[in-house]
Order: C-alpha cells, then sequence, then structure tokens
C-alpha cells in the first residue's frame, strides 16, 4: 500500500515506473536532485519508499518528506545501472547520497597495473600508492560478481603467490595469467589488464575493434596460436555481452540529465550535445608542451575517443599553443582519419577570453565556423561566451533562474553560476578530466626526456641501446628497479653493468 505521496504528478509516474533494471532521480519542489539510486527493477524499488508498512529509518523518512518529483532512465542490466549510479552519484552529490551513505560499506576495485606482480582486488580505503582505483561502490557482492565474469575473459592475479615457480589452480582454470613460471609476460599481463580497465570504464565497443584488429595481424603474421587466443577472448566477450552489458551511453535519455538539460537551456542550443570536446593545454616553462582532447559521449566521459597532442615546437605561449591544438584536430586529414570524430556538437576550452579567442580563430581558418565554443575561466569558474563567434545565445531568463549573472567584456560574456548547479559540476568534469589528460601525456613526456638525458651520460649507451631500455622498461626508474639478468638480456653483460654503476 503506498502513503500519500502529496502530488498527482509524482503519483502518476510511480504507476509508470517500468519493471526494468535503471537509475532513479529524486528530485525536491525546487527541481534539485537529493537522491540518486539504482534498482533491478525500478518500479518495485522505487514504490517501496512509499509504503506505509515498510519501516523506514529517520533518514530516509526525512528524504521521502522532500521528494516532489522522480525521473528514471533504464538501462540494460543491473550491472549498467551499478556503474552509471556511481558516475552520477560522483558529478551531482546529492545530499542525501552523502547523508544516508556509511563508509564502511563503499569499495574500490584497486588495479595496481604498474608494480612487478600486478594484482586486482577491493579496498575500502583508496591510498596514494600508485594504482588505478574505480569507485566508489555500494556493493562489494556485486562488484565481486562483475569481476568474477570479467576474470573469465581478462585473467588476472589477486595476490602474489608464494609458489613462484608453479602455477597454481586458478591458472589452470583460465582465471591467472600464469606470471609465475613465465606462461605469459609481464609486459603481455599489462596489456591484458589495460584491457580489463578499459572494459570497466565502459569502453566495451573500442576493445572489441581493438582485439578483432590484433586477432587479423596475428593471423596475417602466421602465428595462429595468440589469434586463437584472441578469438576466444572475443567469443567470452560476445558471451558476456549478452549477460552483462555495460551501458553504451547512447541508450540514455539526456533531456533526464539535469546537466545537459540547462546546458541546452542556458546556451540555446538547437538540440542536445552528444558529443562534446574538451581542450586543455600542459607544459612547464614551455618545455614538453602538450595538448589534450577528452570527448564526452551523452555527457559521460569516452575514453576511446580521447586524443593527445604534441605541438611542433615548444613556446610558452598558451593562446599560440591552443591554436595549432584546433587548427589540427580540424584539419582534413582527421577529420577524414577519424571516422568517429566528426565535428562535436560542443567544444569546452579550459581558459578565459584569449584561449577561446584562439581556439574560435584556428576553428574559423579550418571552416568549422558552425561548432559551438565556449571557454570556461578557472579563477571564477565563468562560463566564457564570444558574442559574435561562439554560436550560441545566451538565455538570460534561464541564467537568473538558475541563480546566475552576466557581465560583458570586450566582445565576451562572462557568466556566473553557483557552483553547485548541475550544469557548472558537468562543464568542470569535463574541463578537469581535459587538465588530468593533459597533465598526465605531459609527465610522461618529461619523465621520458629526463630519463633520456640521464641514460646519454653513461659511457657505451648510444641512442639505439637508450631506445631499447625505455621501450623495454618504462623510465629511468624502471631501468634502475631492473634485475642484472634483465639488464643483460636488453644491452649484455657489460653495458649492464655500466647502468648498474652510473643508477
Amino acid at each position: 500500500m503506498l502513503s500519500d505521496v502529496g502530488s498527482t504528478k509524482l503519483n502518476d509516474k510511480l504507476n509508470d515506473l517500468p519493471l526494468s533494471p535503471g537509475v532513479y532521480f529524486y528530485k525536491d519542489k525546487d527541481g534539485n536532485i537529493i537522491y540518486i539510486g539504482k534498482a533491478a527493477k525500478l518500479r518495485a524499488r522505487v514504490r517501496q519508499y512509499f509504503q506505509k508498512t515498510r519501516y523506514k529509518d529517520p533518514k530516509t523518512v526525512a528524504l521521502v518528506n522532500e521528494i516532489a518529483d522522480l525521473e528514471w532512465m533504464v538501462v540494460d542490466s543491473e550491472l549498467d545501472a551499478l556503474f552509471l549510479e556511481a558516475e552520477l552519484i560522483r558529478r551531482y552529490l546529492p545530499k542525501y547520497n552523502i547523508l544516508l551513505r556509511d563508509d564502511k560499506s563503499l569499495v574500490y576495485i584497486r588495479i595496481d597495473i604498474d608494480s612487478d606482480y600486478p594484482t586486482v582486488s577491493f579496498t575500502r580505503r583508496p591510498i596514494d600508492d600508485g594504482a588505478r582505483y574505480f569507485g566508489p561502490y555500494t556493493s562489494k557482492y556485486t562488484i565481486m560478481q562483475a569481476l568474477k565474469l570479467l576474470r573469465r575473459v581478462f585473467p588476472y592475479a589477486t595476490q602474489k603467490s608464494s609458489a613462484h615457480k608453479r602455477p597454481g589452480l586458478h591458472y589452470y582454470l583460465g582465471l591467472d595469467p600464469g606470471l609465475e613460471d613465465g606462461r605469459t609476460s609481464l609486459d603481455d599481463y599489462r596489456a591484458n589488464l589495460r584491457r580489463l580497465i578499459s572494459y570497466i570504464e565502459g569502453n566495451r565497443v573500442g576493445l572489441i575493434r581493438e582485439l578483432e584488429r590484433d586477432m587479423a595481424r596475428a593471423a596475417k603474421a602466421r602465428e595462429f596460436e595468440r589469434a586463437a587466443k584472441i578469438r576466444d577472448q572475443l567469443n567470452h566477450l560476445n558471451r558476456l555481452s549478452v549477460q552483462i552489458v555495460f551501458s553504451d551511453k547512447e541508450f540514455i535519455d539526456l533531456a533526464k540529465d539535469e546537466g545537459m538539460a540547462q546546458l541546452v537551456d542556458l546556451l540555446s542550443l538547437k538540440s542536445y550535445p552528444k558529443r562534446i570536446e574538451g581542450y586543455d593545454i600542459s607544459h612547464m616553462q614551455g618545455s614538453d608542451v602538450v595538448a589534450s582532447m577528452v570527448v564526452f559521449t551523452n555527457g559521460v566521459s569516452n575514453k576511446t575517443q580521447y586524443r593527445k597532442f604534441k605541438t611542433k615546437n615548444d613556446i610558452n605561449n598558451d593562446f599560440f599553443n591552443m591554436n595549432e591544438t584546433i587548427k589540427r584536430r580540424f584539419s582534413p586529414a582527421r577529420l577524414k582519419s577519424w571516422n568517429s570524430s566528426l565535428p562535436p556538437d560542443l567544444v569546452l576550452i579550459d581558459g578565459g577570453k584569449g584561449q577561446l579567442d584562439a581556439a574560435i580563430k584556428a576553428r574559423d581558418e579550418r571552416g568549422q565556423v558552425n561548432v559551438p565554443f565556449i571557454g570556461l575561466a578557472k579563477r571564477e569558474e565563468q562560463i566564457v561566451i564570444d558574442i559574435d563567434r561562439s554560436n550560441v545565445t545566451l538565455n538570460h531568463m534561464v541564467m537568473r533562474g538558475l541563480g546566475g549573472h552576466a557581465i560583458q567584456s570586450d566582445q565576451f560574456i562572462l557568466v556566473s553560476l553557483p557552483k553547485s548547479s548541475n550544469l557548472i559540476k558537468l562543464l568542470q568534469r569535463i574541463r578537469d578530466e581535459s587538465h588530468r589528460f593533459a597533465v598526465s601525456y605531459h609527465s610522461t613526456l618529461k619523465t621520458r626526456r629526463m630519463s633520456s638525458s640521464s641514460l646519454e651520460q653513461i659511457p657505451g649507451i648510444g641512442p639505439k641501446t637508450k631506445k631499447r631500455l625505455l621501450s623495454e622498461f618504462g623510465s629511468l626508474k624502471g631501468i634502475a628497479l631492473a634485475s642484472d639478468q634483465d639488464l643483460t638480456k636488453i644491452v649484455g653483460k657489460v653495458k649492464a653493468q655500466a647502468i648498474r654503476r652510473a643508477l
């Protein structure tokens, strides 16, 4: 029996709930999202909140009393709902998800892919130890079930075995890579873990395409055993996709994403921007200058579409570097070769008036004048709009409704919205991801350059040897930690001893 929920509109929606898995949103009278949850059957789960006979703790009672409206997204499986719920909670931070959350129940997936014996495990408290963490998730059991299925496709170790020279039972069951006795190499194992990570991040389609390409290459090179192994992985993946399909996001109703809806209304966009690209520049006083392009499909990051750029010249000028990056992105060659990277529906530039102006000039030179461009200035988190060239129209009524205001500076409009608004959270998420991706690439190049310069000072180590060492061990630290046996295998005993003395 349902209690009186105080709204004919809400009652009608409760009656319309499907028996499908999905994610639901509770909203207050002002339309703010106050709670996000997941359900194996939306109708059964959501209606439980309003049953008179069902016991509810005081916090849940307070939540129910504030509910004025609800929305939901239907997905393909319970695990789709699990991963999508975590993504949306991180984005919107609804107040009752914080109030009702028991921190002891949260769990993260931990993958220490860069260690000498990578493992996949679970933890309650992530730490800064160099491992990759995914989560948090509210159900350890559900995540364990997901990883149990994925382990048959991407075998991994859960702990370092004490029997270093003998594979355990899990290897013979096809669940462990067999690193102990050399049944697989460390490089191959890490490549396998990268694919597992890609799957966890929702890149199933891109991963299947990658495996198909690798299988074709292996067959062409007459590496039939390797091709057969990849074929088996693909078969497992296809069977898995029938049971559990991570959401491809294209099927999500964008109108139910508050941040996207506010974005469309504020900028008077003709339709929901299915593809948003974010750009940022990273360098250290003009050295190792790089740029990032991140892609958000339907408001969710799509890592298979990310791209990184190394500028042709190291120049300490963000305007110049942004201009070069956008020119390269919209070059005819890239528009043709990046089949899935056609002109985006919206571009977000990390920066203020100068960066946006430089980006728009590059866009126009490439003949893509119809693509909307906006900026997000870091200091005040202001949305930056070029009055004549951004290809958007600011809706002042929507802006005031969101509690914002605008000022005009030269040919630009600077829009300030409350930092708690879903729109700002969405733009910040895109901007922060482009910044993270750029900084990560910059750090890689910087480390590689420092490693190269240190190696060049070692007698007998030339460019070719240096290249082989970095290719094998990844960095100067990796070379320093390598065993004498591994170094000798790559460069010979004499050079290995010289490297050991120098490092």
